[in-house]
C-alpha cells in the first residue's frame, strides 16, 4: 500500500474550450493536512472538485487510495466516495432536520446499521466535535462556528479515509476560527485519515498544515511546509502570505494611463 492517500500527476482539466488547470503534480500523504491556497479564480475549487470525483480529468492521473478516478464507473466511483468525507463552505446542513439527523443522515443512507447504533455513533461524534447537548437544536438556531462543527460531525459520520474541505474558516469569528483549525488538526492526527483543506485563510492554516501547495493561473507556482512558505521569497507567495495591497497580483485592473483617460472625457 503506497503512502499517498492522493496521487496527482500532469492533470490538466478544462471547462470545454477554456483550461483551469495546467499539468497539476500533487500528493498527499495519509494521516497528513493538505492546504491548497492562491487567489479566487485560481482553479482551487475545480481540485478538490476533480478529487471528489465530482469532475473527470481532461488529461492525466488521479489516483485516491490507488484507485484511478478517471477509470471508475458510477458505481465504483459511489463506494469509493463513501470513504470520502466533505466540508461544504457554510456547513451546508440540512436546514428542515435537526442536528443529530443531519450528522445520522450519512449513516442511514450508506449502512444498514440499527438505531441504537447509529444513536450512538451520532453522540460520538457530536461529542468529538463538542456538540454533545445541541443534538437536538435545528440549524437555525446555530451560531455559524457551531454549524460547521455539526458539518464536521457528519462528514467523519462514516470514518472517512479523505475529507475534502472547502474555505472551512469563510465566515468564522476568531474563536469559531480557531476552534475549527484545531478540531481539523485533532480528528486528523485521532481517526489517522487525509484531511485536504481549500482555502484563503494564510495564518490559521499554516498553524494546523503539514504541506501547502499554492496554485495560480491553474498551475502550482509554490509549494513546501509551513516555515518554508513563510519563508518564500517568491514575489507570489509573500504578497499571499503577508496580505501586501500590490505585487504579481496588481491592485490596479488593467486600464489606460489615467492622464489620457481623463483627457478623453467630454467638457
Amino acid at each position: 500500500m503506497s503512502d499517498n492517500l492522493i496521487e496527482i500527476r500532469d492533470l490538466s482539466f478544462a471547462y470545454q474550450e477554456r483550461l483551469v488547470l495546467k499539468g497539476i503534480n500533487l500528493s498527499a500523504r495519509r494521516g497528513q493536512v493538505i492546504a491548497i491556497m492562491g487567489n479566487s479564480g485560481c482553479g482551487k475549487t475545480t481540485l478538490l472538485r476533480l478529487i471528489g470525483g465530482a469532475l473527470r480529468p481532461t488529461r492525466g492521473l488521479l489516483r485516491v487510495d490507488g484507485v484511478d478516478m478517471g477509470s471508475l464507473d458510477q458505481t465504483g466511483l459511489y463506494r469509493l466516495r463513501r470513504r470520502m468525507g466533505m466540508l461544504f463552505q457554510f456547513g451546508a446542513l440540512f436546514t428542515d432536520i435537526s442536528v443529530f439527523e443531519n450528522v445520522a443522515f450519512p449513516l442511514r443512507e450508506h449502512t444498514a446499521l440499527p438505531e441504537e447504533m447509529i444513536r450512538d455513533l451520532v453522540l460520538m461524534k457530536l461529542n468529538a466535535v463538542g456538540l454533545r447537548g445541541a443534538q437536538d437544536l435545528m440549524p437555525s438556531e446555530l451560531s455559524g462556528g457551531m454549524a460547521r462543527r455539526v458539518a464536521l460531525a457528519r462528514s467523519i459520520a462514516l470514518d472517512p479515509a479523505l475529507i475534502l474541505y472547502d474555505e472551512p474558516f469563510a465566515g468564522l469569528d476568531p474563536i469559531s476560527l480557531g476552534v475549527t483549525g484545531n478540531l481539523i488538526r485533532r480528528l486528523t492526527d485521532t481517526l489517522g485519515m487525509t484531511s485536504v483543506v481549500v482555502t484563503h485563510d494564510v495564518q490559521e492554516s499554516l498553524k494546523i498544515v503539514d504541506y501547502v501547495y499554492f496554485v495560480s493561473e491553474g498551475v502550482i507556482v509554490a509549494e513546501g511546509t509551513p516555515a518554508q512558505i513563510k519563508a518564500s521569497d517568491l514575489p507570489y507567495v509573500h504578497q499571499f502570505v503577508h496580505g501586501e495591497e500590490d505585487g504579481p497580483v496588481p491592485f490596479h485592473y488593467p486600464a489606460p494611463g489615467y492622464a489620457d483617460d481623463l483627457a478623453l472625457q467630454p467638457c
